[in-house]
């Protein structure tokens, strides 16, 4: 019987030589690394699908790209609703940042139920 894979012996087994292919090295986002630890914990099957089709890594990235790109979307938005304008970072800089650091929240709470939780 002929058999196309390769085996390396290690001691009296043989274990089968598998390899991935290569993908480029960009490391994880935030974000990426948030649906990374989603799926793994709540969709199991989903994540070892992705993970042995080689399509883990690009689906982070993509997911960890786009989260980048709709929260800088959003921030000048949230900010303007807020009031959080360059005269109050002028006059009252910790309530600037204090509404800076609410309207992030609320813009990563969107992106969790809207990309990485779902």
């Amino acid at each position: 019987m002929k058999n196309p894979m390769n085996y390396i012996q290690n001691g009296d087994y043989q274990i089968p030589d598998l390899k991935l292919s290569e993908q480029p090295m960009k490391p994880l986002g935030k974000y990426g690394r948030m649906r990374k630890a989603y799926l793994k914990e709540h969709r199991p099957i989903l994540y070892n699908q992705l993970l042995m089709s080689e399509k883990l890594y690009p689906h982070l990235i993509e997911i960890d790209e786009t989260a980048q790109s709709r929260l800088e979307q959003m921030m000048p938005q949230l900010a303007e609703s807020a009031g959080a304008t360059e005269e109050l970072k002028a006059s009252d800089p910790m309530k600037w940042v204090g509404l800076m650091n609410t309207c992030k929240a609320q813009a990563e709470e969107i992106l969790m139920a809207e990309l990485i939780n779902s």
